[in-house]
């Protein structure tokens, strides 16, 4: 259990009053849209790539470039080799304490297609505190990724995934449907999650930085489950060129850090009642 300090109390009260207001706006309207609608996006990427060369030779990079002039929007783009993505993705949430925004964390291996991709994430971020494109409805005891249920890598029963996304080089690509988008779930995958920095730093939420390279998003889905924080899928046409590293040497190092984690600290998770 996480203990709750008096400032942390604060914060979640202030998040919950926040949460009340966007489920009175979703009931009766668009109060509260143009505010949203007025933030600014703003683009996180931990990348491997010179900045130089992030527009020119990384697929989110050149999605950018293909939509500059028709959406203009600010980038938090990270090339320090020294700072993993949950380092990075921290910095990011640091600097929106003076400049908020809505922050979107994506590998530079996605190509976003969907021409409406601004509205959609402020649709998706409207609808849940944490956006994501697929997720899965629970959380699996034995799970080895959002959608695998242990370490053989199977997968869970479909009723339980969310979402769809294509995979390959570019498009035309082969494309997964996972279950219907549009919904309520406990683990997002980190290829593109989506939150309004205000609900971080009201909530304390952050990224583990010792998940280096894998599962520092399932552990920031759990942590946004046990705070309160409503997760969920939204439709949006994005293809992601990698296939994962799954059971490498650096993937089982994560493992072992984020199965010991929880090993100490069980998880907790809320129940969904999906409409």
């Amino acid at each position: 259990m996480y203990r709750t300090s008096r400032r942390r109390r604060e914060n979640l009260a202030r998040c919950s009053s926040r949460k009340k207001n966007r489920r009175l706006t979703q009931k009766h309207g668009t109060l509260g849209k143009p505010l949203l609608r007025m933030k600014p996006l703003r683009i996180v990427c931990a990348t491997q790539h010179k900045q130089r060369d992030f527009l020119t030779h990384t697929p989110l990079g050149q999605s950018l470039v293909t939509h500059q002039f028709l959406n203009p929007l600010s980038t938090a783009i990270c090339s320090d080799h020294k700072l993993t993505r949950a380092m990075a993705y921290n910095r990011a949430i640091e600097a929106a304490r003076t400049d908020p925004a809505i922050l979107v964390f994506v590998h530079d291996d996605v190509h976003l297609l969907d021409f409406n991709w601004q509205d959609k994430i402020r649709e998706g971020v409207h609808a849940y505190d944490v956006m994501g494109v697929v997720g899965n409805v629970r959380v699996p005891p034995r799970h080895t990724g959002w959608s695998f249920v242990d370490e053989q890598f199977m997968q869970d029963d479909p009723q339980n995934l969310s979402g769809i996304v294509g995979h390959g080089r570019g498009f035309p690509c082969a494309v997964t449907r996972y279950g219907a988008p549009g919904k309520r779930v406990k683990l997002l995958d980190g290829f593109l999650i989506a939150v309004d920095s205000e609900t971080l730093i009201e909530s304390d939420l952050r990224f583990d930085e010792r998940l280096r390279t894998h599962f520092y998003d399932l552990d920031f889905c759990l942590q946004a489950d046990a705070r309160g924080l409503a997760l969920g899928t939204w439709p949006l046409s994005v293809v992601q060129e990698s296939p994962g590293a799954f059971d490498s040497t650096a993937w089982r190092e994560d493992f072992d850090r984020y199965r010991s984690k929880y090993a100490r600290r069980p998880i907790k998770t809320h129940q969904l009642h999906q409409q």
